[in-house]
């Protein structure tokens, strides 16, 4: 009777052992649930609506970011501002200048994962503007304001930064562009995330905008799990958003292996 009752004690006990052990298992393989997405210089968030919708619909909860593109601190707190709202670990995707941002930014602890889609991946002591004249890009350079702010000339929008973009988007988006300011370019990282978190690259083999050599160095650095894109321009977020959204899935379904 003894042994008969300490087995019926013991066996809800090592049932329960189990089933946590279970549950946690589950939730260390579980996919990233929110994803947060960076814009870059001279465009605003509502070019990545196509990745959104395809994020979106797949059950993730996404979330732009709009920086201000005054400071490159202004535009990391704006980042982490939208980080604080995130309820658990969070795929950080930028783009262009916005990878950047996500290099400091990735720091922050809700922060499982980065992916950068064309964008820049600096380490310390290097600026953007440093890194492309090591690795130059091939678009015409660009104008600046009288207050130092800099902008793309609309003549030269389309074919430099939107080249796979019907023509009359790329002209919208050339006379909607986002004044950056000039010192975001010289800004530099004192502590990189990719150095600490897994990261996923993307690179637009046709890109004008960031030297495509560059990009493969930012990725090889990193030790990014890395794709190319043939043919596509520095706006490939938004000329080959199924592409895009397949590799932040990727970095969502695997950031916390």
């Amino acid at each position: 009777m003894r042994l008969t009752f300490k087995r019926t004690l013991l066996l809800p006990v090592i049932s329960s052992a189990l089933l946590l052990s279970a549950a946690t298992v589950a939730a260390q393989s579980a996919p990233v649930h929110n994803i947060v997405l960076v814009h870059g210089a001279f465009v605003g968030g509502a070019g990545w609506r196509p990745v959104y919708d395809i994020l979106t619909k797949d059950g993730y909860h996404v979330t732009l970011v709009q920086e201000p593109l005054t400071s490159f601190p202004e535009d990391v707190a704006a980042t982490k501002r939208i980080l604080a709202l995130q309820n658990g670990p969070t795929v950080l995707v930028g783009h262009s200048y916005g990878g950047a941002i996500i290099t400091e930014a990735g720091n922050d602890p809700h922060v499982a994962g980065l992916v950068y889609i064309a964008a820049h991946a600096l380490d310390n002591g290097e600026t953007e503007a440093s890194n492309g004249k090591k690795l130059p890009n091939t678009a015409r350079p660009f104008v600046k304001t009288a207050d130092g702010y800099l902008y793309i000339s609309p003549a030269n929008y389309p074919a430099d930064f939107a080249a796979d973009l019907p023509r009359r988007q790329a002209e919208f988006e050339a006379q909607a562009q986002m004044p950056t300011s000039a010192s975001v370019f010289t800004a530099n990282i004192a502590d990189p995330a990719w150095k600490t978190k897994p990261s996923w690259y993307m690179v637009a083999q046709a890109d004008k905008i960031i030297s495509p050599d560059l990009e493969r160095m930012y990725a090889a650095r990193a030790h990014s799990h890395t794709v190319e894109v043939a043919g596509a321009s520095h706006s490939v977020y938004e000329s080959h958003p199924k592409q895009v959204a397949a590799l932040i899935e990727q970095a969502a379904q695997h950031a916390l292996d």
